[in-house]
């Protein structure tokens, strides 16, 4: 199978679990009460969720370029924003990591810095999804939805006791990778690991292993820095606009339901399982928050709001690939004339 074909076999394999989640989901869902729920909501919250979501992905920018400065990269604002936004693009149709390659590519083609702008970015991931994961379960525990499902209050703790040996150890392994000593020597394991691959990748691996590294040197307030912009991003900000868009469809519920919730369809985001979240993200408020009464067709409204924020950014980086495919056009042009003087 050509490289091509394994491509476009995957994509139709994510075509296919999408289709067939938003088929199930749309099976639960009763038309007339989904149409009564388009017209009682508030779509003032719509336009607050664009907004909120625009000033998330400009923090997100701003995270990015203090992670990059330490490994000397030095990016403005506007691109790493424009980056941002054409990354949302592609995640129509790319799954989450996938789609991020979309933003190394610019930033590298930017930087001249390949290998730094991937470590940067894995760290950026790794620090966002460990934060995310502790808070998820942190609220998970306190909003326990088992205690409306569960009779037995001696089974109602199962849930939180779980998630609170969960919330050790992703605290205790994330702190000891980022630490210089275990860190780091879990870096020189992979070097090892790496040894009976060809020349010119294991370079490259060990090349990326040691940018990774610069990020066990660089204090624990370099850390709580990230931590801080990371919280603002994908907690608070994240968590916001989750309520607002609940607040659309005349949806209420506990704060920490949508904690939890935002990160569990994050971290299912990150997965090459479906095209631009969809069907996930609609199986899962639907599933969950019917827990805590919520009609099926204002959860799906307030799936379809969320959604629509994403279709906003990925407006606006459409107007970022257009702006920066103009000189790009041009360099090639020019390149093709020098060819051709040269040939002549």
């Amino acid at each position: 199978m050509t490289t091509r074909a394994a491509q476009l076999a995957k994509l139709l394999v994510r075509v296919a679990i999408t289709t067939a989640l938003l088929v199930w989901v749309f099976s639960q869902i009763d038309l007339a009460q989904f149409s009564e729920a388009v017209k009682t909501a508030r779509w003032q919250y719509v336009a607050m969720v664009w907004v909120v979501t625009a000033i998330l992905f400009w923090i997100r920018s701003v995270k990015m370029q203090v992670i990059l400065a330490r490994q000397g990269c030095v990016v403005p604002l506007t691109t790493l924003f424009g980056a941002t936004t054409v990354t949302a693009l592609y995640s129509l149709i790319l799954p989450g990591f996938l789609s991020t390659g979309v933003k190394w590519y610019i930033l590298k083609r930017s930087t001249g810095k390949g290998t730094n702008v991937l470590s940067s970015m894995l760290y950026n991931q790794f620090a966002t999804m460990a934060l995310m994961t502790v808070f998820g379960l942190a609220a998970l525990m306190v909003s326990n939805p088992t205690s409306l499902l569960v009779s037995d209050p001696a089974k109602r703790w199962l849930l939180p006791v779980v998630c609170g040996a969960l919330l050790v150890t992703v605290l205790a392994v994330t702190l000891g990778l980022l630490s210089e000593r275990a860190g780091g020597k879990v870096l020189d394991l992979l070097k090892i690991l790496s040894g009976r691959m060809p020349s010119k990748i294991r370079q490259r691996s060990h090349q990326l292993l040691d940018q990774i590294a610069v990020f066990q040197t660089v204090g624990w307030r370099f850390h709580m820095t990230v931590a801080f912009l990371a919280f603002v991003d994908t907690l608070f900000g994240g968590v916001l606009v989750y309520v607002l868009a609940a607040r659309s469809a005349n949806i209420t519920v506990p704060v920490t339901v949508f904690m939890w919730l935002c990160t569990g369809i994050y971290i299912l985001g990150r997965l090459p399982i479906s095209v631009a979240n969809l069907g996930v993200r609609e199986v899962t408020l639907v599933g969950f928050l019917a827990v805590y009464g919520v009609e099926k067709p204002a959860a799906l409204l307030m799936s379809m709001i969320l959604f629509s924020a994403l279709i906003f950014m990925a407006v606006i980086g459409s107007m970022f690939q257009l702006y920066w495919s103009v000189p790009l056009r041009r360099e090639g042009l020019a390149a093709n004339r020098s060819d051709k003087m040269r040939k002549t």
